[in-house]
């Protein structure tokens, strides 16, 4: 089954029992981000050369045809990136709004995922989604078992997967360490995510959205921190 790179890192980032989502907080940017990277890989958007310190850097749109794997979530994300260049920061908050509710639906329509629904107190609806079929999952995970602890060489997608779930501090959290100290799991992930695995353009657009999205997650923890 190909799902998008957004649906494998949620489906990393849910608690298979209970339902619920880890790093819940930073949902929007980081599934955002996960369709920028797989716009990025499938050479829909290129990012433009930084040209000074206080100019930033847009992304293009390469093409105003569907993505190379038909999507309707990757088509709408295209034709966002297609109005006007936008900074990355600004592109995975745009294209993540909502995407999580939508892809918890498809996930379940799927059947990798139960929709369950019930009333906190008796009366605030609750929503959880906890895993029907683990299948895929378990696939995902092995590939960055692999890269994450084995040290094996990440394929593209694999090593944009690895970006996103280093931006939020995830990598070292859906592998099995095997011993690993946590930090040297979080070391490869940064290896992997900076490495060349990809031509320049493709690993540009992909740094891009995880500075993004890395991004997003400081200025809520910043956030948080000055409200408290």
């Amino acid at each position: 089954m190909e799902l998008l790179i957004a649906e494998d890192v949620l489906l990393l980032l849910m608690d298979d029992e209970r339902g619920r989502m880890a790093a819940a907080s930073h949902a929007r940017p980081l599934l955002g981000g996960a369709l920028l990277v797989e716009l990025a890989l499938d050479g829909g958007v290129e990012v433009e050369e930084k040209r000074g310190f206080w100019h930033s850097a847009k992304v293009h749109a390469r093409q105003l045809r569907s993505p190379v794997r038909p999507d309707p979530l990757l088509a709408e994300a295209l034709q966002v990136v297609a109005e006007k260049p936008r900074t990355a920061q600004d592109l995975v908050n745009r294209l993540g709004k909502g995407v999580r509710d939508i892809l918890q639906d498809r996930l379940a329509d799927r059947g990798l995922l139960e929709r369950r629904e019930r009333k906190v107190l008796g009366l605030f609806p609750s929503t959880t989604w906890p895993a029907a079929d683990l299948a895929h999952e378990r696939q995902v995970r092995e590939r960055l078992q692999g890269v994450l602890v084995q040290g094996l060489t990440p394929d593209p997608r694999t090593a944009g997967v690895v970006a996103l779930l280093q931006a939020v501090d995830q990598a070292h959290r859906v592998v099995d360490r095997r011993g690993l100290r946590a930090g040297e799991v979080k070391h490869r992930a940064k290896a992997i995510a900076e490495g060349d695995w990809a031509a320049k353009a493709v690993r540009d657009a992909v740094a891009a959205a995880q500075s993004a999205v890395a991004a997003a997650v400081a200025a809520s923890a910043a956030a948080g921190a000055s409200g408290g």
